[in-house]
């Protein structure tokens, strides 16, 4: 049985994940919490004590500083904590070394994101193949489980991918993945995680369809859906992390993602692009240093974790799943909803973060328990999706399932251009 937690990463997305492991650390033992800003732990610490979040005072709870591209330092982290899982939540950009350091540890691997060169946006895909993948021989030879993009999506996503197949159809056609967030946060522009990630999405958009990677232009193909609780709600053809183990994993003929945007939003996302705001190439100001006009942005943005207090309204996150079962055609929409003030009264978070911080802490959990140590890089729709499910079902997220819901039908998708 795998014990002892470290939790790599302060942001809104680990200060759920260390609420969570401390509800749960009668099976998951000590947790410490290290980034590079060791004083944004000591606040997540001082936020799960307030909230006497902590179920077994006799485990530990502590934090402390690692540069996360630093592999010694990560390596040696793990071993003074006697950390057998790592659970990452930090930018993108630092999988590759933390991942490494659970290789030549032992210790299990988790992410919520894929990997990111900085200097690299929106390779072509399946952008799994450009980095992770490519060690999961090793991870194989070593006994090592890695579960990668276990969030909200991608994770239970993907999930509910599995279970799909495993329960609902005997084929599958089409699955699209639609992500809305009915809530307002008061602000009058913020990005609901870390801004430099959030805008690097909207450089390309690679979609799957038809069998084929396909190339579109952002925010260029619109869908209105009737969303259950939330209403009708714009949605946008977006590229995501999750089709580029889906297309591999589950035998489909399209997966696509789609994500909710207000046209405020969309507004604003436009004028700071059009003047230069979004680029992560840098220049050259006055006095000689260079900047990412990106990194400007992010610092003028508000924090993503700053927005919980006062937050209202609910997210909707769901697959619109089309196949046959038994020779007959069947839809389903399987989903969830989550309140963003309810998240923050049992928290003190926002939805976006939680949705995306409790799905780790569940895998950690069936990952102590046995059940998901499988000793190898995996996906998470390669791994058994019930036990997963029903444990969110107890843990907050309650998944939903909508037999011949309301039709979800975007229009005919022309590639740009395929790989």
């Amino acid at each position: 049985m795998k014990k002892n937690v470290l939790i790599i990463g302060a942001g809104g997305v680990g200060h759920v994940v260390a609420h969570k492991c401390a509800m749960h650390n009668d099976v998951l033992g000590d947790i410490c919490i290290a980034s590079r800003t060791q004083k944004k732990c000591d606040t997540i610490i001082e936020s799960v004590l307030r909230k006497n979040n902590l179920k077994d005072s006799s485990k530990k709870l502590y934090s402390r500083r690692v540069d996360a591209m630093d592999i010694p330092s990560l390596i040696n982290l793990i071993k003074e904590t006697q950390s057998e899982i790592v659970i990452n939540v930090g930018q993108p950009y630092i999988n590759m070394s933390v991942l490494e350091a659970c290789i030549e540890t032992g210790a299990v691997y988790m992410d919520t994101a894929i990997h990111e060169d900085p200097d690299k946006v929106c390779e072509n895909p399946p952008w799994y193949g450009n980095y992770e993948w490519k060690r999961k021989q090793r991870c194989e030879e070593n006994g090592i489980t890695a579960i990668l993009g276990i969030g909200f999506d991608p994770g239970v996503v993907n999930s509910w991918c599995a279970l799909a197949k495993d329960e609902y159809f005997d084929t599958i056609d089409t699955i699209d993945i639609l992500d809305v967030n009915a809530g307002s946060h008061g602000r009058y522009f913020a990005t609901n995680f870390d801004p430099e990630i959030n805008f690097r999405e909207f450089k390309k958009v690679w979609t799957w369809n038809n069998r084929q990677w396909m190339l579109q232009k952002v925010h260029s193909i619109r869908v209105d859906y009737d969303f259950p609780v939330v209403g009708t709600q714009p949605v946008y053809l977006t590229g995501h992390d999750e089709l580029h183990s889906l297309s591999k994993n589950i035998d489909a003929n399209s997966v696509r993602f789609w994500m909710g945007f207000g046209d405020h939003y969309l507004n604003v996302f436009s004028v700071l692009s059009n003047i230069g705001l979004t680029s992560e190439v840098p220049v050259k100001i006055a006095n000689g240093v260079e900047i990412a006009p990106i990194k400007v942005l992010k610092a003028l943005l508000p924090d993503p974790a700053s927005l919980a207090p006062g937050y209202t309204g609910k997210t909707c996150i769901g697959n619109f799943i089309k196949g046959t079962k038994d020779n007959q055609e069947r839809s389903v929409f399987i989903y969830n909803i989550c309140d963003h003030a309810e998240c923050y009264e049992e928290l003190e978070s926002q939805a976006i973060s939680y949705t995306a911080g409790v799905p780790p802490v569940a895998a950690a959990i069936l990952v102590a328990r046995g059940d998901w140590d499988v000793k190898q890089m995996v996906n998470v729709e390669e791994l058994p999706a019930r036990p997963f499910v029903d444990l969110l079902d107890q843990m907050g997220l309650l998944t939903e399932i909508i037999e011949s819901p309301a039709s979800f039908t975007p229009p005919v998708i022309e590639s740009l251009e395929s790989v």
